[in-house]
Order: structure tokens, then sequence, then C-alpha cells
């Protein structure tokens, strides 16, 4: 943890000197975020195109379908809402966490930006950021061609399109990245604050608190050096208290708020979701395989295939103890949970970390075959994520 301490340009400087060590991370990520940036205006181009011949509004398509209307509600009117379904079902606007509505509501006080409007912006703007940030681990651990590589394959992702709606996924995926990233770096207070952030976005929040606790334990345990760095160290401890207070303290609000203490997690079963361990997904996949045509099951079991596989690569990359924390927590949260099955490519959109040996291998090709990989993936995203769009989309 030390020597990655000291790698890099870290722009969460603690010398004293943040503004510079900010500007200097920022020109050096400046080509990673531009490549990213374009892949998401290749997005929003082929989606406009593809609604001018569908007849449909893409700022419906980005900022008022689905969840984002679920956000805006709550931007506009606070939590209280609820649906009450003719299958027995209760859908309960507690289910959302309160960071990205409560964005929305003090941008749209604010600006002259509606709520919908307001979580585009934030969606947007924390979309670079996250790209910054996975940029920032990838140069870390492995150079600057590396995390440009890392930070473009993010943006390319077949659901990357999701990553400019007014959904919570860039906001979260931020927070995440700098977290670990303050995480592997030691940057103890600011790790706490991203990961309190981000259990105050998304349930998964957990598997950002899980690589602080890792890399903590990693600080302490070795050599005995656990007495010394508690009392040299104090900003450790206060990182380790404070991460995962963001979402204790909004479970704890749900408990209240509803009377139960077990408030938040009923309020998910009553949308159907819960963690099974996978038994429902397993059931759902079975179900597509026993089925003609089985094409659906098969791609679905190659998917999976093909995520641990990417698992087990990064092990054996040896990453760093707290970013597989990480990358493994959000797999398994997505993949062992019950619910509607054809959110799990969205649920997934944080799991970065499992993109790492592939852009290993992209960046020890020539440039020109990088590139041409990258643009076709690219363009193959942006198709996807307008058809996607305008079918069934993302729950």
């Amino acid at each position: 943890m030390t020597d990655l301490a000291q790698a890099g340009t870290a722009p969460l400087s603690d010398d004293g000197r943040p503004g510079r060590a900010a500007r200097a991370a920022l020109r050096r990520a400046a080509p990673a975020l531009l490549a990213y940036a374009g892949t998401r205006l290749l997005g929003l181009v082929v989606l406009a195109i593809w609604g001018a011949f569908a007849d449909k509004s893409p700022h419906q398509l980005l900022s008022a379908r689905w969840d984002s209307l679920w956000y805006t509600r709550i931007a506009e009117e606070g939590y209280g809402y609820t649906v009450h379904l003719p299958d027995g079902a209760v859908h309960s606007n507690l289910a959302f966490f309160p960071l990205l509505p409560g964005l929305e509501r003090v941008i749209s006080a604010i600006a002259p930006l509606d709520a919908a409007d307001a979580g585009l912006l934030v969606s947007w703007v924390t979309s670079l950021f996250a790209a910054w940030g996975i940029f920032a681990i990838g140069d870390l651990l492995y150079g600057r061609r590396v995390g440009l590589t890392l930070a473009v394959l993010w943006g390319v992702l077949p659901v990357g399109i999701v990553q400019s709606m007014a959904y919570s996924e860039s906001l979260f995926t931020a927070l995440a990245a700098w977290g670990v990233y303050a995480a592997l770096t030691r940057r103890w207070l600011w790790a706490g604050l991203f990961a309190a952030l981000a259990g105050l976005t998304r349930p998964v929040g957990a598997a950002v608190v899980a690589a602080l606790w890792v890399a903590a334990a990693m600080e302490l345990l070795p050599g005995g050096r656990w007495r010394q760095a508690w009392r040299t160290d104090r900003g450790l401890l206060a990182g380790v208290v404070l991460a995962p207070l963001g979402w204790l303290g909004y479970v704890a609000w749900v408990a209240v708020r509803t009377g139960s203490v077990t408030g938040y997690f009923d309020v998910q079963n009553g949308w159907g979701n819960g963690f099974d361990g996978g038994l429902a997904f397993a059931g759902f996949i079975g179900g597509l395989l026993i089925k003609p045509p089985f094409v659906g099951g098969l791609g679905l079991l190659l998917g999976v295939g093909a995520l641990i596989w990417l698992a087990i690569r990064c092990v054996r990359q040896r990453q760093p103890l707290p970013l597989l924390a990480y990358g493994g927590a959000v797999l398994v949260l997505a993949l062992a949970a019950k619910g509607y099955f054809g959110s799990k490519p969205r649920l997934l959109i944080p799991a970065f970390p499992l993109l790492l040996p592939i852009a290993v291998a992209l960046a020890r090709l020539r440039p020109g075959r990088t590139a041409l990989v990258l643009g076709s993936a690219g363009l193959a995203s942006a198709v996807y994520g307008a058809f996607w769009l305008h079918g069934s989309g993302p729950p």
C-alpha cells in the first residue's frame, strides 16, 4: 500500500497543495477524458438519429422513463409515494437512496432546470468524474495507457448509454472509483467520505466500504503495526468509522419512517428485490435453457461465465486486495440478487475492475489496433444503446 500511495499524480493531495495536484492530475487524464467523452457523444448522436426515425424524443428516453421518473418525483415531492399493483406488489419510493434526488432538488432550485434535467446534468458531469477516477486507478496500477484504455472501455460497455441517463450509476461510479483510489493511496478521510456518499447513492455502496476496510486491515495487521497506526494516523480510524454511515443512516431513517427495524428490506421485498444467493437468477437461466430456441439462456450462461472468468483473471493479475474486494462485492451483489433480471447489466456498470484484464491486454497492442478495437466497440455500444432504449430499456 505504501508504494501505491507514492505512485502517480494524486488529485486527492494531502501535501498542502491540492489545487496544483488536481490540475496536474487533470492534465494527465485529459486524453482519457476526451476519448471517454467521445464515446458518450457518439452514443447520444446515434440515439438522436434513431429517435428521429422512430419518432421518439431522446430527451424523454434519457430523463423521463423508468427509475428516472421515481428520482424526479422524490426531488419534487419528497418521500412517501407508493404504488399498489394489481398483482399485490407494493412499490414505495423509499427503495431509492437520496443523494441523486437531493442533488436534483438543489440544482433545480438554483438553476433554470427542472428536476429531470438536473438529473441529466448530474449524470453527465459525474460520468466524467467517474471516467477520471477509473483512469486514475488504471494509471496508478499499470500506467497511463492502461488507464486511458480502461476509462474508454467503461464508456463503451454495451449498456453504456445508462451513463448518460438521469440514473444514479454515473454518480455512484464516480464516488466508488475515487473512494477506492483514496483507499489505495491511503487517503483515509477521503476514502471514508466517498464511501459514505456512495452509501447514500445506491445499496451497493457497501462495496466501497468493503474496499476501505480491507485497505485499513492491510495497513493495520502486518508486523504488529496496528497499535502504532491507530495512534499516529487518526485519519485511518475516522475513515473506517465514517465509511458505512451513509448506507446505515438511510436504512435507519427508513426504519424510523416505516416503524420497522426491517423497513428498508421490507420495501425492497415489495419491489421483488432481495438477496437469495443467485437462486432466482439461476432458475431464470435454467428456464430459458429448457425452452426453444435456447438462445437467451445460452447467451446469459456465456455472459455469467465471462464475468466469472474476468473475476478470476483479476485475481491472477494480482490486483490490490481493496480493488478485488470492491469489484467482487459489486459482482456478487448484482448476480446473487433476485428481482428484474433485465436490470443486471445496468447493475454491473460500477464493476469497472473487471475490465482491467482487458485494458491491460489492449494496451499491449499497437495504438492503431487499440483505437480500432475501442472505436468499433464504441459504435456497437452506441447502436445497441439506442436499440435498447427504444425497446425494453433499463428498468
